[in-house]
């Protein structure tokens, strides 16, 4: 369902409601007046019979009607009016029940509805509805007490009008406020329907903006054009764009990086096998061949980063689970094991122990293959920079509410104006040494930030171990959140694992 379609549904009823409430109350009020001056009417005649009451001399009590009264029960055409004079014996009290037998008539028609209650001998009228005749009727009633040489009479005074007029002005009001209040509603729908397409307007431009763009066109959608109220959905719309910007750029420098990286091997290679098959001597022919082995083993590691490195870059990561960080930066301690001791050096580990019954455990939440990958990167460039011999420590603990996995080496080191440039890609520094310059991609440090950085860590390059030049080596160091259902602080206890072993 469409906005517009969706605020005139919401709107519409609401407004139609309150017309409908409004004309009722109109439509009351007007009846109430209309009743209030048919009655002020009505009760003249009954004024006028009740003031032409007079004894006489005799003590009997007779009707002088005026000729204005006649006259002002025949003055209204279409009005049929009717009236009765009678004479209640003995006199009722005030709130005594309405007697069932007419008293002596006086003056009028027999047989006239009699109130519903008695009035009240203070002169103040009873209006009701009844039927006289077959015909409608609205009674007036007073009650008047005489009085003359100690005698007291009491006299019903009784008026009845046919209610034709009456419910014909009430019909005819009726029928003018249906009809105002029809070309109100039909003003007040035109009105929201205007109002609404007038402020969807702008969300109709940014549509028309959005759709006659170019499929390259990244630029952000102009939110000055919109609304307030939509202004933060353009915000996240130009967010999502900047984001999809970010991740286009980093697929195309990636594409080239990688196009160059492999291009270099792939040349040295051919021009070695090329070489293989020109060479007559066998011996010589096998020396190009174990060459072209090495760089095929030194290709498949970098095309194996190039792989990480674009799986770091993906939006999704892996699901996530419970992990403890001694068991999985002890297996990758285990896994590099042979090559330290290939190059001769001592990898070791040290995690954390119990104390007092505490759980020793730093369980995080991340990716068990994304972080496993990470802490690889950084043990192996640890073996590959640091040089025959070094001392590698991968230690885990806990600090500030954080578990820190630190690769520590007492190798060269690096400087602290260099360290940030070791986590861009392709991005070899250090590699004026010996041990470090025969290989490496440049891309270990660039991959395993980029896991942390899924995993809400990040990765510090700080100083490591002392070594015998005098100096520090380099401390690669891995942190990650530490889960919220660990509280103590254990004591931090090494347990090596020697490369010879």
């Amino acid at each position: 369902m469409g906005i517009r379609a969706l605020l005139i549904i919401l709107l519409l009823p609401g407004v139609i409601a309150l017309l409908v409430i409004d004309s009722l109350y109109d439509y009351r009020t007007l009846a109430a007046i209309t009743n209030e001056a048919y009655d002020s009417a009505l009760v003249e005649p009954a004024r006028v019979l009740e003031s032409s009451l007079e004894f006489t001399p005799e003590g009997n009590l007779q009707v002088a009607t005026p000729l204005y009264a006649q006259v002002m029960l025949e003055s209204r055409a279409g009005l049929r009016k009717y009236f009765r004079i009678e004479e209640i014996n003995p006199p009722l009290p005030d709130g005594a029940p309405v007697p069932t037998e007419q008293g002596k008539t006086l003056l009028g028609m027999p047989e006239m509805p009699r109130p519903p209650e008695w009035p009240r001998s203070n002169g103040l009228p009873i209006f009701y509805d009844s039927v006289y005749r077959n015909d409608p009727v609205r009674v007036v009633a007073v009650v008047r007490d005489l009085y003359y040489q100690g005698m007291h009479r009491q006299v019903l005074v009784m008026v009845a009008e046919s209610t034709g007029k009456r419910i014909e002005a009430e019909s005819n009001a009726q029928r003018q406020e249906i009809l105002r209040d029809a070309r109100m509603l039909a003003l007040v729908a035109l009105l929201v329907w205007w109002g609404v397409s007038w402020a969807l307007k702008p969300l109709r431009r940014l549509r028309a903006d959005i759709r006659g763009r170019r499929p390259d066109d990244l630029t952000p959608l102009d939110a000055a054009r919109v609304p307030s109220e939509v202004a933060p959905l353009v915000d996240a719309v130009n967010h999502h764009i900047a984001r999809y910007r970010r991740v286009l750029d980093e697929q195309s420098q990636f594409l080239a990086d990688a196009s160059h990286q492999l291009r270099t091997p792939l040349a040295i290679m051919l021009t070695q096998a090329q070489y293989a098959l020109r060479e007559r001597d066998p011996a010589r022919a096998q020396e190009g061949l174990r060459a072209i082995v090495g760089q095929l083993g030194r290709t498949r590691r970098l095309t194996e980063q190039l792989l990480s490195l674009a799986h770091a870059n993906q939006a999704e990561s892996l699901p996530r689970q419970l992990l403890d960080m001694n068991d999985v930066s002890r297996e990758v301690v285990l896994k590099y094991l042979p090559l330290a001791h290939e190059k001769q050096q001592d990898l070791g580990w040290s995690c954390a122990d119990a104390e007092d019954g505490v759980d020793a455990s730093l369980p995080v939440s991340g990716s068990e293959a994304e972080l496993h990958e990470a802490l690889s990167n950084l043990v192996h460039n640890a073996i590959h920079y640091a040089p025959a011999g070094a001392r590698i420590t991968v230690s885990v603990g806990r600090t500030n509410g954080r578990v820190e996995v630190a690769v520590s080496d007492n190798g060269p080191g690096l400087d602290p104006e260099l360290r940030a440039r070791a986590f861009a890609r392709f991005e070899r520094v250090g590699t004026d040494r010996p041990e470090a310059a025969s290989s490496g991609s440049g891309l270990g440090l660039a991959i395993a930030r980029a896991y942390a950085r899924r995993n809400d860590g990040d990765i510090e390059l700080r100083d490591g171990e002392p070594n015998d030049q005098g100096g520090v080596g380099l401390a690669s160091v891995l942190w990650l959140p530490l889960a919220p259902t660990v509280s103590p602080y254990p004591r931090a206890v090494e347990i090596e694992l020697k490369g010879d072993q």
